[in-house]
């Protein structure tokens, strides 16, 4: 099925671009009305390069291994291309392919959840209709800008530049000693993985060195653990379990689900949405922490949108802040993705985005950011980290 939808997006975004390419450049195309052209024509006929006198299916098979940025350049190289690649089918056509392999997405950069499933066009409908500017087949979205918002390699280009005053400040503020951020952490990932990110977390001393327990206690819960970014920020996490390690331990080996501790099932509100209550020592963390870390198991098949979605709105309405506390959710895996896995078979972890869209993200107040993240090698954590460090006010 994703298979047939791929080749109907490509099939759609070709005839669109060979549709443009008629209409505004008939001369592009190659063809020669009636076989000969006159001398005068030839003349003030402008010299094709290689790359313009290709069919057209061809030019967006090249554009296809094109990365963002040289498809913009490309864009820059004559006003054939630079109406060529904007084109917003084709944006569409690379937003609905490559977000499914972005690393992170965050509420900055989230594109709009409608686009996620609706396909291109449909197979029964035809783009005959679709006019320039007109309202036949409208596009009411710049795709265009929605990938390069989103694009891992393209989003530092798009955040708004901090004002100089706040440059000035977050300097002053640097030069203040700040108290140790804490940051509370729970989920399903924590317990149904076979490998332990937490236990891999206190073990990789290359990736995040421990710096100690400190004396903050907070009754059923501990003080947390202290670890060390950059060798320079020291942080801390408390780690918020479900139930104990014998009956975790045995619910995974059954592939079954415990009884979660953390919280208590008030029933469900006039909407039909579940409501959960954190037990008193979880609203006891969450009132102290400065942000939170959710772990989603991000493996194939698992995951209990709904419950997970009431269980972190109830985490974060017990957060008696001023501000909004931050949410990073790791979307972890217990191990890497083997070498024969590629863009042309299943993925077997939910793709960031959709992880967003699972958990309801989107319509939360608070800011957050999904990360792909592997227990075993604890790869993409650090960038995770690094935003929660950047989002509770620490200069990195």
């Amino acid at each position: 099925m994703e298979g047939q939808r791929q080749q109907l997006n490509e099939s759609v975004v070709i005839r669109s671009l060979r549709r443009f390419r008629d209409r505004y450049f008939p001369n592009r195309g190659g063809a020669v009305r009636g076989g000969l052209v006159s001398v005068e024509d030839a003349r003030d006929e402008p010299q094709l390069g290689f790359l313009d006198s290709l069919p057209v299916d061809i030019q967006f098979l090249i554009m296809s291994y094109l990365c963002p940025a040289d498809i913009c350049r490309l864009g820059a190289t004559s006003r054939y291309w630079r109406a060529l690649v904007r084109d917003p089918l084709l944006w569409r056509y690379f937003l609905l392919r490559d977000m499914l392999y972005w690393p992170s997405i965050d509420h900055v950069s989230m594109p709009q959840v409608e686009l996620l499933d609706a396909p291109l066009i449909n197979a029964d409908e035809s783009l005959d209709d679709r006019e320039e500017g007109g309202k036949g087949m409208e596009l009411k979205c710049d795709f265009m800008s929605e990938y390069l918002k989103g694009c891992p390699s393209c989003r530092q280009q798009w955040l708004p530049s901090r004002p100089a005053y706040e440059v000035v400040t977050s300097f002053l503020h640097s030069l203040v000693p700040s108290a140790e951020p804490r940051y509370a952490m729970f989920g399903p990932g924590m317990e149904q993985l076979d490998v332990s990110l937490v236990t891999r977390l206190m073990h990789a001393p290359d990736v995040l060195p421990v710096s100690g327990t400190p004396h903050r206690q907070i009754n059923g819960v501990g003080s947390g653990i202290s670890y060390l970014f950059n060798n320079q920020n020291k942080f801390n996490i408390l780690t918020l379990y479900s139930t104990n390690r014998a009956e975790r331990e045995r619910a995974r080996v059954q592939q079954q689900s415990v009884s979660n501790k953390l919280f208590n099932f008030e029933g469900r509100d006039d909407s039909g949405q579940l409501i959960y209550s954190p037990a008193p020592q979880v609203q006891q963390v969450c009132q102290v922490v400065d942000g939170f870390i959710y772990v989603a198991n991000a493996e194939h098949g698992k995951g209990e949108g709904e419950s997970e979605m009431a269980q972190i709105r109830a985490v974060l309405s017990s957060a008696r802040a001023s501000a909004p506390r931050p949410l990073l959710v790791l979307s972890c895996v217990s191990r890497e993705e083997s070498e024969t896995v590629s863009r042309n078979t299943a993925r077997s972890r939910t793709p960031c985005v959709y992880m967003a869209k699972r958990l309801g993200l989107s319509k939360l107040d608070n800011p957050w950011m999904v990360q792909d993240t592997v227990a075993e090698s604890l790869s993409g954590l650090l960038d995770g980290i690094a935003w929660l460090l950047r989002c509770s006010g620490v200069k990195l």
